[in-house]
């Protein structure tokens, strides 16, 4: 019996793919072709139809780098193939890898009419079924000869990531232009044997089921005339509708197949070419929702959305079209598949504001699903923002990544750091690129974590990261998989009907609290320094730009710049795509990406300014603006008053070398090396630095990790380092509160200044480093004379608890994690924070001390820089800038109001008269997050906040305006009927909050 099976399943392979495969397309005849090569970027569709192209044979190299050629294929039908169906065959050079990470193309008809999509897995267009012969051809493609980034070796470093680099070179020999008739009863003589054979290899040996599919196969193989497959297919056929009619078991797994086309918005391409791949894909999905009545296709990312709209309305027509018809569903409801770890609070909001508001806009539509199958992790307090954003539901694929521990779940009820639950869903066939193979469907089945208690999951099906969807051959076994014996069944559904029949089926999931941490791509926190800082720095702008243009459109009738601050959230969005904030695009994708947030900065400081100036009139009283949440220095939040007078800090040289510096609340003591020896606190008599260890200590170390480099750093990389205590100066800074220290190390040079700011209770170190070396990781740490169990890094509206230990695997897995503006530690009644100003990575480890002492270390280290050199093989060379502080005797509330200052510094100008705030609470655990006017121009103020401390909070939020209403709404600024009216005196609002819970309140204005 093993011997017939082996044989049968040889002999199927080896007929499919000699004699069968070739046979669907029986006759053909070439095409002729021109070409017209575009000079430097995408032209318009109507300027490539109209330009003048030369003669190109089959065979011929084409396609610079990132070129556009416009290929012209012109034919005749011949008349003997009247009444078949005929088929043009365009091979642009492809090879057999996946579509979108190689030349891809899309298919006009003269009159600018988009017909298709061309890719690895699609290259035929149709012409006619049937034609009635003597037809002629004539078809226009726009082909992009995007390089191959990812290869056979896909980690050796490419000048191919940027048109500046990448040379003229042809990359593509074109290989095939022809007309050809196509045989659709061997087509799906393919399909019922590719299907059979693949659901045979998946059976058990003893199963009855796979022999009587083997003996099925034999027969339909001995009904194949090789020398006339044409004429016997159907013959052959017949030999298989009996095992292909057997029924499912009504036990069978049930899965819910959604038609999909993961296009990363920026990745081993730029944004320009994402546009088109959108356009490519959109265009097939159009065309095949109109040749097959089930399929439904689903699509998130706004962002991708819009740019159809943008630049291919007749791309755009079709889509809406395919929409209303309920086939062809936007998903997700957000701005683009944003990483979810680095975004800050409001940023993450508004990537559910801006994704859902579009889809509402233009279809009606409001998601209850976000879906993010290929973000590198979840933060703990991502469940509370769906759910301010109507939403209740999340889909994930990524977590099966993990290298460590199995994830035990596949669905679940996933609880963020408020309490909030969300019913979530991890596809058990463990990819977002399902191509509908027996492997695949076995697979889901058989790994499905929560059997005997339900039996639904999802598959998203079709071609992705580059693009390119579902293929016609997806959709035909997905219909043999319908109802078939052995198999789990599979049906078309969108992503709302998956999750109400899951959900009704699992009443009561387990629940899984805290952050998703993925067991991978942990190096994404660090990599691409400056597109990491871009986005810090945008988001705390976007912060300011609100809360001034608001506060001076109240007050002055100032213009709120409504359409400016909507276009530059998209964008900023945009960048949080999750392979651009977290670096692991080409250098293309990260040099504009610099240009960006450039340009950003600058139109939203104008904004600023602008708005200050208003408020401040004109005179010569100084002032100091505050974008904080909490007060500062005499300065209210959200306000403008006259610089409180502070004491001074002292600066002394330091017995054996260094200096120290004092200011009563703190004693720093820097030592000849630079290091930080001492931070004591005065008022605690508390020391921060370990006993014989030193702070502000950088640590380089080697990072070549096995796979996916500017993605992972592997745990090995700590076997070795080097502490970096050789200075080249330690000298007194020139306002007599610092400490500057340079060193020099490998090609690299670094620049401190340490610095102890009167009136203030932290350690400012400004780090600048001239970075030029290669597989290298750079760290800054802090080792601290504390003991504790657990630490607290901020996350979206919160903070969120690790521990220092690895007791489990689970723990020692998260050896590298993400923070937002700080990290926080500490001993009952007493603690440190470090907080930062544009960096995510750290890690936090403690170890026994060896000099006798029972007590331990706690160290942070907090991550710089690294120098992978794939994707872009000069990630992050040239110079960096990075804040720090070190804050020691910090309670929780000390590290939240430090975060927000380190990242929001004081402006000063001169005025006629200091400015009241907007709108004051009188809690520092309530920490407003944004003031800015409603969206809808109704000149409503909307002000966003959240209890930061992890506890209850009753707070008084004080209008400086008359306020008509109070209104509860969700984040997308509409009445939440759930909502409790908070208590109102006047313009006096009293709020109570449970622990970390979030709260939009919407007030209109008397």
């Amino acid at each position: 019996m093993h011997d017939d099976r082996t044989l049968v399943e040889a002999r199927l392979k080896r007929v499919l793919d000699e004699r069968i495969r070739p046979a669907v397309y029986p006759e053909s005849v070439p095409l002729q072709v021109a070409v017209w090569h575009a000079p430097g970027e995408p032209v318009p569709v109507a300027e490539g139809l109209a330009a003048e192209p030369e003669p190109i044979e089959v065979g011929a190299r084409w396609g610079a780098p990132w070129g556009t050629s416009w290929f012209r294929v012109t034919g005749t039908v011949p008349t003997a193939w009247a009444g078949r169906t005929v088929e043009a065959l365009l091979d642009l050079g492809f090879d057999e890898n996946m579509p979108g990470f190689q030349c891809e193309g899309l298919v006009y008809r003269p009159d600018g009419t988009p017909v298709k999509g061309l890719n690895p897995r699609n290259q035929w267009v149709r012409i006619g079924a049937p034609v009635a012969g003597g037809e002629e051809v004539r078809l226009h493609i726009e082909a992009a000869s995007n390089p191959v980034i990812l290869d056979y070796h896909p980690f050796l470093p490419t000048q191919l990531g940027d048109k500046e680099t990448a040379g003229s070179e042809p990359q593509y020999t074109l290989t095939r232009m022809d007309l050809a008739v196509f045989d659709e009863t061997v087509w799906q003589l393919v399909l019922d044997l590719e299907v059979l054979g693949e659901l045979m290899a998946e059976l058990p040996v003893e199963s009855a089921r796979r022999w009587d599919i083997l003996r099925a196969v034999d027969r339909a193989l001995d009904a194949v005339d090789l020398q006339d497959v044409n004429g016997t297919a159907e013959r052959a056929r017949q030999q298989l509708a009996g095992v292909l009619s057997a029924p499912a078991v009504p036990s069978a797994h049930r899965i819910s197949a959604v038609g999909h086309a993961h296009i990363d918005s920026a990745w081993l391409w730029p944004l320009r070419e994402t546009v088109r791949k959108v356009a490519r894909t959109t265009s097939n999905m159009t065309a095949l929702i109109e040749d097959e009545p089930e399929f439904v296709f689903a699509m998130s990312q706004a962002q991708q959305w819009a740019w159809v709209k943008e630049h291919r309305p007749e791309v755009w027509a079709r889509v809406k079209k395919a929409v209303a018809e309920g086939r062809f569903v936007p998903a997700g409801g957000m701005w683009v598949e944003s990483d979810t770890n680095m975004p800050g609070s409001e940023a993450m909001a508004r990537q559910f504001v801006h994704g859902k508001r579009f889809f509402l806009d233009e279809f009606g539509i409001e998601n209850e699903e976000a879906w993010l199958p290929d973000t590198f992790g979840f933060a703990a307090g991502l469940p509370q923002i769906i759910k301010a954003a109507g939403s209740k539901w999340l889909l994930t694929q990524k977590i099966s990544w993990s290298q460590t521990n199995k994830f035990p779940h596949h669905t679940f009820q996933w609880e963020g750091i408020d309490g909030t639950r969300i019913f979530t869903h991890f596809p058990p066939v463990d990819t977002y690129n399902c191509s509908m193979k027996g492997s695949e469907i076995a697979h889901a089945a058989k790994n499905f974590k929560d059997k005997g208690r339900a039996r639904h999951s999802l598959a998203p099906t079709g071609w992705g990261d580059g693009g390119g969807g579902t293929t016609r051959e997806m959709v035909a076994k997905a219909a043999r998989l319908r109802d078939l014996e052995g198999s789990a069944t599979v049906e078309w559904e969108t992503p709302r009907a998956f999750f109400e029949k899951a959900e009704a089926e699992y009443p009561e999931p387990p629940v899984w609290v805290g952050e998703l941490y993925l067991e991978l791509h942990r190096a994404t926190l660090t990599s691409q320094a400056k597109t990491k800082q871009g986005n810090r720095r945008s988001e705390h702008l976007l912060r300011e730009a609100e809360l001034w243009a608001a506060t001076a459109a109240v007050r002055t009738g100032f213009p709120y710049p409504y359409e400016e601050l909507d276009r530059i959230w998209k964008t900023v969005l945009l960048h949080q795509f999750h392979d651009i904030l977290p670096g692991s695009s080409i250098a293309w994708v990260h040099r504009e990406a610099r240009a960006t947030y450039e340009r950003i900065a600058g139109e939203l400081t104008a904004i600023i300014e602008a708005a200050q100036r208003a408020l401040a009139g004109e005179g010569g009283t100084e002032l100091v603006f505050n974008a904080a949440p909490h007060p500062r220095d005499g300065v209210p939040a959200g306000g403008a008053a006259t610089p409180a007078v502070t004491g001074g800090t002292t600066l002394a040289a330091r017995a054996g070398g260094g200096f120290t510096l004092d200011n009563g609340s703190l004693r720093i003591e820097v030592d000849a090396r630079g290091l930080v020896v001492s931070a004591y606190d005065i008022a605690a008599g508390r020391e921060t630095v370990a006993p014989g260890q030193a702070a502000n200590l950088l640590q380089l170390h080697p990072d070549f990790p096995n796979m996916w480099d500017a993605w992972d750093v592997d745990e090995f990389y700590r076997n070795t380092v080097t502490d970096l205590t050789d200075a080249e100066s330690v000298l007194p800074g020139d306002d007599g509160a610092s400490v500057r220290v340079v060193r020099a190390f490998g090609d690299s040079r670094v620049t401190q200044v340490l610095s102890l700011r009167a009136g203030e209770r932290r350690l400012v170190i400004d780090t600048e480093v001239d970075w030029h070396e290669t597989e290298k990781f750079l760290k800054l740490a802090f080792p601290l004379d504390l003991h504790a169990e657990r630490y607290a890094s901020e996350t979206q509206f919160g903070h969120f608890h690790r521990p220092t230990h690895t007791n489990t695997s689970w723990e020692a897995a998260k050896f590298e994690a993400c923070n937002h503006r700080f990290v926080h530690l500490e001993e009952p009644g007493w603690g440190v924070a470090v907080v930062n100003d544009s960096t995510y990575g750290h890690d936090v480890t403690r170890t026994v001390r060896s000099d006798g002492d029972r007590g331990t270390t706690t160290t942070v280290r907090v991550s710089l820089l690294r120098a992978p050199r794939f994707p872009d093989p000069e990630t992050d060379q040239g110079v960096h800038r990075f804040r720090h502080a070190l804050v020691p005797g910090a309670g929780i509330g000390d590290a939240v109001r430090e975060g927000w200052r380190v990242n929001l510094p004081e402006r000063r100008l001169t005025g006629a008269h200091e400015v009241a705030p907007l709108v004051t609470v009188d809690d520092d655990a309530v920490v407003v997050t944004a003031v800015k006017l409603a969206d809808d121009g109704s000149g409503d103020v909307v002000v966003r906040f959240h209890e930061a401390h992890g506890g209850r909070a009753r707070a008084t939020l004080t209008a400086g305006f008359e306020v008509a209403e109070v209104t509860v709404t969700d984040l997308l600024e509409r009445p939440l009927a759930t909502a409790t009216a908070p208590e109102r005196d006047g313009d006096r609002i009293t709020v109570r909050l449970r622990p970390f819970e979030l709260v939009t309140l919407r007030l209109r204005r008397a």
